[in-house]
């Protein structure tokens, strides 16, 4: 990636990062992002976070309709890729922790 093209995408990412809660995340992606876009990201999150939990392919795409090739895609992301998923996924977990304890 080029200098100018990261600096661009940062104002996307800092801009993310004001939003303060669901209800704003929701309206600003849905504002950003087509309908199929925003499905598109629900579905590869939803299958990150059933691979993260030790659910098979078979079992995902019966419960998300996401293709075998997306299923195998977020997979490769979540072992090899920038490690976005492997920051995110535990941090979900983290609030449930602490209405458990």
């Amino acid at each position: 990636m080029r200098k100018g093209e990261r600096n661009q995408n940062a104002a996307l990412y800092r801009a993310i990062l004001t939003l303060k809660d669901p209800d704003e995340c929701r309206a600003f992606f849905e504002d950003l992002c087509t309908v199929v876009e925003l499905k598109a990201m629900e579905q590869r999150f939803d299958v990150a976070m059933l691979l993260h939990e030790g659910m098979i392919y078979n079992d995902i795409l019966e419960r998300t309709g996401a293709s075998s090739a997306t299923i195998s895609r977020v997979n490769r992301a979540l072992n090899y890729g920038a490690d976005g998923y492997q920051r995110v996924l535990p941090r979900m977990k983290a609030p449930e922790r602490e209405e458990e304890g």
